[in-house]
């Protein structure tokens, strides 16, 4: 790795841009934690940079558009994978066109639904770990991202993404609705069950 650049740097993680074997690359290197024990902080970077790396090339296998994975360091807990050139969809959700905005909730939504058949949920799903680049929706940041076979899982999966469109961008409603309509089309006949999930979840926090 060369040319090395901190694009990012978070609790967890720092998001290095550099370069691998001539290719341009981003690295995740998660961040050790001084109040953790020596040996505890290294399992735990090593279990996690593991799974992420997993569910990422699981994604991958499943038809979602994850970046390709170059390089796996558990000791270093590092990730390399390819540089993603484009915009994040929080940065430019609100200034495209509703006709636009429509054909991007419709991939977002059939990208969820390609997840959630792999039984793979996402955890963080928001504006800000979605990339455009040329006219395609890459999903990225799995490091909160599990295995799991539960409705509730993707019910949780999907109301945080509601969440995240309400607290970020206007005319939500109407674009999460859009999503769901794409991801039902695309996950299986449990779609049905996620939705009334999603509604369960809506009601509990209403209600508190």
């Amino acid at each position: 790795m060369t040319d090395q650049e901190i694009l990012y740097q978070g609790a967890e993680a720092k998001i290095i841009k550099s370069t691998y074997l001539g290719y341009d690359a981003v690295v995740k290197k998660r961040v050790h934690k001084r109040y953790r024990i020596k040996e505890i902080d290294q399992v735990l970077i090593h279990s996690r940079t593991k799974q992420e790396a997993k569910v990422m090339a699981l994604a991958r296998s499943h038809g979602v558009s994850v970046p390709l994975i170059y390089d796996v360091d558990l000791k270093q807990g590092a990730i390399t994978f390819e540089y993603v050139k484009g915009k994040r969809i929080k940065d430019i959700f609100d200034s495209i066109t509703s006709v636009q905005r429509k054909k991007l909730c419709q991939q977002i939504g059939v990208q969820i639904g390609l997840l959630h058949n792999a039984e793979i949920i996402h955890g963080d799903l928001t504006t800000s770990n979605m990339i455009l680049s040329k006219n395609h929706v890459y999903f990225i940041d799995f490091g909160l991202s599990e295995i799991s076979t539960e409705i509730e899982s993707r019910g949780v999966d999907l109301h945080l993404f509601m969440e995240a469109l309400e607290s970020t961008h206007s005319l939500h409603s109407t674009f999460f609705t859009y999503v769901l309509n794409a991801y039902t089309k695309t996950y299986n006949e449990n779609a049905v069950l996620v939705k009334q999930k999603i509604d369960d979840i809506v009601k509990r926090g209403r209600y508190r």
